[in-house]
């Protein structure tokens, strides 16, 4: 008796996967983006405190990181296109109900939960399972780029877009639009839609539970966790704690929006230039050089006086740096693990970067509150990018190469 494997489809067409990809996740990304627009609305009008709304969040938070393993293990099974549809329809609910919930309990459900799921489904670790299977090898870590670039103009383009809805139409309204415009990933998930594989005899195919063995008992994989735990400390305690930051250091409102609004504008360039140079040169040494520049940049930023230019030069650094580890990270697990579990793997190392970012904003603000200012958190920034820049260079990209079983 031999073993049974799929025979490869035909694949998608490139341009079609790299577009509805790249819709989806800027509509997923985008919207997401600009969900601190509502904090003052909402906590004013509902008459919460702060504290509320930021639970909330940091349990999308970590909702959206344990239901990634599990949204790519349903995608590399049963196929993205049926994931995202069901990620389409929570994301929708999500945003309807955060609308409408009227106690703390149900706004963490809503805007926590439900959202946090929607996001996991409709994100990068499933489109880029969908990418890897369909892009040959020489061209995956650039339209993985492509799929990163795009999500980063999607945080770009939606802020400016969200406040005018909010600004127009009410907040709560926006939010019944915002949901509506959320269901547009249906239509586009149809474009990811991959072709069943018919079976192949001689072939070897790997089961869940071996291909979960192999990732976690692989150091290399163990070491791409740790970086991008560090990435997600790195990213969300700066995104969310910069612009309070500067008010603490005297400086207006302004300045702290127009330095978000250039992390997403050079987020852009970063991801696709990571992406391009991932095709010519190892992927751990672009790694380790992005996690080492954020330390490098973060003590320069320190050491310097603070002034507007001052800020929108870091935010700009910062923002090339900013998701710029998203596909060489996710380029690397296909080139080591193949491409039947590459959604769920991706799943597993988001994971990792959603426990530091639970921890880069809760952290920010409990020490904060302990110490009166931020310099500790900025220093711990800074040693974990040296940490995440050392535990890179040693990840073997090399492919496993798996032995099929014998005939009985």
């Amino acid at each position: 008796m031999t073993a049974v494997a799929a025979t490869p489809p035909a694949p998608l067409s490139m341009k079609q996967v790299l577009l509805c990809g790249a819709l989806i996740v800027t509509l997923s990304m985008g919207i997401r983006h600009g969900f601190g627009l509502w904090l003052r609305p909402i906590t004013m009008d509902r008459g919460w405190s702060r504290e509320t709304f930021a639970f909330a969040l940091a349990i999308q938070n970590l909702a959206w990181g344990l239901a990634g393993p599990f949204a790519g293990m349903l995608a590399d099974r049963f196929g993205a296109f049926r994931v995202l549809v069901v990620g389409s329809l929570l994301y929708a609910a999500g945003l309807v109900l955060m609308a409408v919930s009227t106690s703390g309990l149900a706004f963490t459900g809503s805007a926590g939960l439900i959202l946090g799921m929607a996001q996991s489904g409709t994100t990068y670790a499933v489109v880029y399972g969908v990418i890897g299977r369909n892009v040959a090898p020489d061209k995956r870590s650039w339209a993985m780029g492509v799929a990163a670039a795009a999500g980063s103009f999607g945080q770009f383009l939606m802020v400016p877009v969200e406040n005018w809805l909010i600004a127009g139409v009410g907040w709560q309204n926006a939010l019944f639009l915002l949901g509506c415009l959320a269901l547009a990933i249906v239509p586009l998930a149809f474009g990811l839609k991959e072709p069943k594989a018919a079976p192949l005899a001689g072939a070897h195919q790997q089961s869940i539970g071996h291909a979960l063995r192999e990732a976690f008992g692989y150091p290399s994989f163990q070491l791409l966790m740790a970086g991008y735990f560090v990435c997600g400390f790195q990213v969300v305690f700066i995104g969310v704690h910069m612009p309070s930051y500067l008010k603490d250091n005297g400086l207006t409102p302004n300045v702290a929006t127009t330095a978000l609004a250039l992390i997403g504008l050079f987020n852009v360039f970063g991801t696709y230039a990571a992406g391009s140079l991932g095709q010519r040169m190892q992927k751990k040494y672009i790694l380790s050089a992005i996690y080492a520049l954020r330390s490098v940049a973060i003590v320069i930023f320190l050491s310097v006086p603070l002034t507007p230019w001052s800020v929108y030069i870091f935010a700009s650094v910062m923002g090339f740096l900013w998701l710029s580890t998203v596909p060489p990270t996710n380029a690397v697990i296909a080139q080591i693990f193949g491409v039947q579990y590459m959604s769920m793997l991706g799943g597993f190392v988001f994971l990792s970067h959603q426990i530091g970012s639970f921890l880069g904003v809760w952290l920010g603000g409990k020490l904060y509150d302990t110490t009166g200012s931020y310099d500790v958190v900025w220093w711990i920034a800074v040693a974990l990018g040296i940490f995440a820049a050392l535990v890179n260079l040693p990840v073997r990209e090399a492919a496993i190469v798996r032995r099929a079983p014998a005939p009985a």
